[in-house]
């Protein structure tokens, strides 16, 4: 049975579409889950990440502030650079191991991985790739509005991410999220249904 990769970018919708295959019995990996839980205090990525941009990154507990993480580093590419090359390959690793333990207890995997690149396919033993998009500005509402972010953090976020073509560049097939839940719900059930069966 397939292994899924849900891509897209933030505010796209990507948790919608998991949290549905997961309702259809599919077995999820998130990457964003990940990414919280590899810098975790006392992790050896938190601690690099405060090496690399300092002690102002981190709440008074000592976890991670990730709204002054990423004050700072996506505020311009060699920032954005120095922090994915603590965190891409600690994510990596977690991500092949949480895949390797879904397997084993799901016969439909699926894995959201916001910044996923072309060699996750082989890495991962990704057999399809879909792509949720949504206009710029839907996004950009949707963190605002439904997340929680302010507009600024929300902009700097998607400045980041890869642009919208070389997503769709990268998928097997689409999935148009500009519409109501229901019709993402519909779009997600006939999705299962070619690639699983009924």
């Amino acid at each position: 049975m397939p292994t899924i990769a849900i891509i897209g970018g933030i505010g796209c919708g990507k948790s919608s579409v998991t949290s549905r295959l997961a309702s259809h019995g599919a077995g999820v990996v998130d990457a964003d889950v990940i990414a919280r839980e590899v810098v975790e205090p006392g992790s050896p990525a938190l601690e690099r990440l405060v090496a690399t941009f300092g002690e102002g990154i981190l709440d008074p507990d000592g976890s991670l502030d990730r709204t002054a993480l990423a004050a700072i580093a996506f505020a311009d590419p060699a920032s954005t650079a120095k922090m994915n090359e603590i965190l891409h390959p600690a994510i990596g690793a977690e991500l092949v191991r949480q895949v390797h333990d879904a397997r084993a207890r799901a016969e439909v995997v699926v894995v959201a991985i916001p910044l996923y690149r072309a060699e996750h396919r082989a890495l991962l033993g990704i057999d399809r790739v879909v792509c949720v998009e949504c206009p710029r500005d839907v996004a950009l509402e949707r963190l605002v509005a439904s997340r929680g972010f302010t507009r600024e953090d929300a902009e700097l976020r998607m400045a980041a991410q890869a642009p919208r073509e070389e997503r769709a560049v990268l998928a097997d097939e689409v999935l148009d999220n500009q519409g109501s839940l229901g019709d993402l719900d519909a779009a997600v059930d006939s999705l299962w249904d070619r690639l699983v069966g009924p």
